[in-house]
Parts: C-alpha cells; sequence; structure tokens
C-alpha cells in the first residue's frame, strides 16, 4: 500500500466558469493557467504520481511545453493512472477537498465525484469530493483564486 498527497493552486482570471474535477462549474471568473486550469484534477494527479514515486505533474506535463496548452485535465490523470497500472498499481481511494470561497460547489460535487470514478476505474463510493472556505483569510479568502488537496490509497493489482 502506498498514500500519495497532492496541492495545486490557481488564480482567477477571464472567463464564465471554472473546471474542477473534469466538470465545467459556472463562475463569473476562469482561472489562469496553461491547461483548462483543473486545480482538482491537478491535486490528484500529483497525489498518484507522488504515491508511486513518479514525480509530479510539472515533469511528466510542463507549463513550458505547448502541447499541454488548454489541455483537458482528465488527460492527465488518466496518463497517471496509466503509469501506475504499468508499475502494478491501483487506487484503492481518493479523498479531494476544494479551497474556495466561491463558486460554491455542492450542485456540482456528484458529477465530480462520478467523473473522478470513472477517470480512475474505481467505484465512486471510494471518491470523496469535499469543499471549505478559509473562512475569507488570504488570497482564497479575498477571491483571488482557489486551490485543491487530494490524497489517495494505492494497492497492488
Amino acid at each position: 500500500m502506498r498514500i500519495g498527497s497532492g496541492f495545486d493552486v490557481h488564480a482567477f482570471g477571464p472567463g464564465d466558469h471554472v473546471m474542477l474535477g473534469g466538470v465545467r462549474v459556472p463562475h463569473d471568473r476562469g482561472v489562469r493557467a496553461h491547461s483548462d486550469g483543473d486545480v482538482l484534477l491537478h491535486a490528484l494527479c500529483d497525489a498518484l504520481l507522488g504515491a508511486a514515486g513518479l514525480g509530479d505533474i510539472g515533469q511528466h506535463f510542463p507549463d513550458s511545453d505547448p502541447t499541454w496548452r488548454g489541455a483537458d485535465s482528465a488527460h492527465f490523470v488518466s496518463a497517471a493512472v496509466a503509469m501506475l497500472a504499468e508499475r502494478g498499481w491501483r487506487v484503492v481511494n481518493a479523498d479531494l477537498t476544494v479551497l474556495a470561497e466561491a463558486p460554491r460547489l455542492g450542485a456540482h460535487r456528484e458529477p465530480m465525484r462520478a467523473r473522478i470514478a470513472e477517470l480512475l476505474n474505481i467505484d465512486v463510493d471510494v471518491v470523496n469530493v469535499k469543499a471549505t472556505t478559509t473562512e475569507k483569510l488570504g488570497y482564497i479568502g479575498r477571491g483571488e483564486g482557489l486551490a485543491a488537496m487530494a490524497s489517495v490509497l494505492l494497492g497492488p493489482r
């Protein structure tokens, strides 16, 4: 068994939605990012890679590479899952947290769980998505951006 953790943050920028957990969430702003800026999937990808000792998302999908400009972050997670499978690992469960004052995520939580479970090839009941604010403290509290954390447990295939 192996445990991995991941973290990602993006500043808000122009736009009318944010991508979170592979789901388009309406918002009065987007995020500034090289790819689609899905902080939840980026944190998840880092947790997966970290648990397997495979580095981080930036090593495999650098923002200096134009190939990844505007890329769907689901590709990063799918690639990480394939790397794990090649090494004999599978995801046992995933626990993810979004830190943001807005947008509110209650109505989007179940679609996020379903999409993440699909990407990880696991049952939705072992995927947990939580959301919290920072009580108006710091850059997140001031509405300048959002962040996400992820933890995963890997087991042998």
